[in-house]
């Protein structure tokens, strides 16, 4: 699963990186502990535009009891609580590193995982709308997360969907079929990323500083 991450890109780097033309009610101060329920930058296209706008990280849908942050690349296209969104919004959760916990015994080692690049990435995301009790509308999303790659297995076995840039156009575009979506969420290669772990700071979502992100040590 897909449970923190970071990003701490500037604002001209998102739009470099994913050609972003429109930016709504964003905050883009650095953030290195991301938890679910908290805002995240997401993706969407709009028309001829791309739009990075806050969602809440937790999937919501009519029953209110259910707030998944992640989902199975394996069922989303076919689960009923994912399959609309699946065929019809689809975002890229952006971000700069994820975090996963490796164990051993009782005890769990965090990890920081990004790209070799150090370039800023999107996760493979649905969407949901919904109205709040004051009225207003607010985009709520999951992680697609998929069998982990040959870098993260000693760690985790399952790793966040990466979609690479060739891929990034293909996801959001709404004619995309069904067929060439699933062939989309596949684990990042592994000689793209790096991991290190980090030390226990990320395990409390309060701490949110630079310390998460450096190695252990």
């Amino acid at each position: 699963m897909c449970g923190r991450f970071a990003r701490t890109s500037s604002r001209d780097a998102l739009a470099r990186e994913f050609g972003i033309t429109t930016f709504v009610n964003v905050d883009l101060s650095p953030r290195y502990n991301i938890a679910p329920s908290q805002p995240v930058d997401a993706v969407i296209r709009h028309g001829e535009e791309k739009r990075l706008g806050p969602m809440t990280w937790g999937f919501r849908s009519t029953n209110p009891r259910l707030a998944p942050i992640n989902a199975r690349a394996e069922t989303v296209a076919t689960s009923p609580l994912f399959r609309e969104a699946f065929q019809r919004r689809r975002c890229l959760v952006v971000a700069d590193g994820f975090y996963e916990w490796q164990r051993h015994g009782r005890t769990k080692t965090p990890y920081f995982i990004h790209l070799r690049s150090a370039r800023p990435f999107g996760f493979a995301g649905i969407f949901s709308m919904h109205r709040t009790d004051a009225g207003s509308r607010m985009a709520t999303c999951a992680i697609v997360t998929c069998g982990a790659n040959e870098l993260v297995t000693p760690i985790h076995d399952r790793i966040p969907v990466i979609m690479p840039p060739e891929a990034r156009e293909r996801w959001l575009d709404p004619q995309t079929s069904a067929g060439d979506l699933r062939g989309l969420l596949v684990p990042m290669a592994s000689d793209a990323m790096e991991a290190y772990a980090v030390s226990n700071l990320v395990n409390a979502p309060q701490n949110d500083s630079v310390e998460c992100v450096r190695p252990a040590g």
